[in-house]
């Protein structure tokens, strides 16, 4: 009985734990198939007032530069103590003596000669006066009255001479002391006190420091976005574009302000590029916190240039093939859409046309896309940016 009973009394304890498990499990809910519509980043559109601008790189130039050539010979007596490379010079200062002495003496000789010409003009004058009396009495006759008239002349023309020695002697006097031509500094100098210079032969290389110029090549394209004055009419005052110039100096980044003051004559007819010259002035005038803009630093140039409104900044990601964009509808199904687009700039693109304020605009390439189909909008937050416009931000 044993045997038979064990079994049974088994299988009806079994049977009443799976009982009690199904009926005390958890309840199975039916949960809808995951929907296919792909995923996608997504943009809010919004009009802004935007500063268009042209990026550019050059190098620093002084706006003048020259040969320091002494206009007379000698040994060089005194030099100034900025008569060295990198030295600074105001406009008529004195850079180095040539010596003075035979100059000096010739400007005596000079002189001396002057008062002998007047005194043989006084002579010639007198005698000429007196040759007129006689003729007048006929006393005279007419090849003596002719030979003083020439003495006469000959008096007058050596008086002229004596002149025009003095002045010249003068002028050498005054060359030996050699000023700077403008507020500068000394390139090189190959010059020092002993040394004997010759004239016409260059003793120093001199550049201005009242302003720095940098030529900027732009493409022809650029100056749609620029206010310039290409007729070559004088602009108006206050006028030039602002140029932001910057550079990487002693470890740090440092920014200049300058302004476009002119456009070189050519256009280049292989790069299409056309040279704007940028003007900054006092560019070694000591700044807290900055540093000169020293001659010959390569800078990176941003031309500011007229403001435009109504402008839509929307990522490059947002512009599909065909410079078409990706509407989101209401709905989350996509509208395929036309734009105009002003020019693209880094990772941006300014849109003038083609899309309304607050619509929803596909970021994300969608494969095999068309027109109706059914995305799932990730949603767009909008914040500020640091120009205090408003950008779209994924959450």
């Amino acid at each position: 009985m044993k045997r038979i009973i064990m079994p049974i009394v088994i299988l009806i304890v079994g049977i009443s734990i799976a009982a009690g498990i199904v009926v005390t499990g958890p309840e199975l809910k039916q949960q809808p198939p995951r929907s296919s519509a792909p995923l996608v980043r997504t943009w809010v559109a919004i009009t802004q007032t935007v500063q268009m601008s042209s990026r550019a790189h050059g190098t620093v130039l002084p706006r003048s530069e020259s040969d320091l050539i002494p206009e007379v010979s000698g040994r060089i007596t005194q030099i100034s103590d900025a008569m060295v490379s990198g030295g600074f010079f105001k406009e008529g200062q004195a850079l180095f003596q040539v010596e003075t002495l035979d100059y000096a003496v010739a400007l005596e000789q000079a002189k001396a000669a002057l008062a002998s010409a007047r005194s043989e003009l006084s002579i010639a004058k007198r005698a000429h006066a007196r040759q007129i009396d006689l003729a007048r009495k006929q006393s005279t006759s007419e090849s003596l009255r002719d030979d003083a008239l020439n003495r006469l002349r000959i008096a007058e023309a050596s008086l002229r001479e004596s002149k025009a020695r003095i002045a010249r002697a003068e002028r050498d006097l005054e060359r030996t002391t050699i000023t700077a031509p403008y507020d500068g500094r000394i390139r090189t100098e190959r010059v020092d006190v002993g040394q004997f210079v010759n004239r016409g032969a260059s003793v120093a290389m001199l550049y201005a420091t009242d302003y720095a110029e940098v030529r900027l090549p732009v493409h022809d394209e650029e100056l749609a976005y620029l206010d310039l004055q290409l007729d070559g009419l004088e602009a108006e005052l206050n006028s030039e574009p602002i140029v932001m110039l910057s550079a990487r100096f002693a470890g740090k980044e440092h920014t200049w302000q300058g302004k476009i003051v002119r456009t070189e004559g050519e256009i280049d007819p292989q790069t299409r590029m056309i040279n704007l010259v940028a003007q900054v002035d006092a560019p070694y005038q000591p700044m807290a916190g900055r540093p000169p803009l020293a001659v010959g630093l390569f800078v990176e140039a941003e031309i500011l240039g007229r403001e435009v409104d109504g402008i839509f900044v929307l990522p490059r990601s947002a512009i599909q093939a065909n410079e078409v964009v990706y509407v989101v509808n209401e709905d989350s199904t996509i509208e395929f859409r036309d734009v105009e687009i002003l020019r693209f700039v880094d990772e941006e693109v300014y849109v003038v046309a083609g899309v309304e304020p607050g619509e929803t605009i596909c970021l994300s390439t969608v494969s095999n896309a068309v027109e109706g189909m059914t995305v799932r909008p990730m949603v767009p937050t909008l914040i500020g940016n640091k120009d205090g416009m408003l950008e779209a931000e994924q959450t």
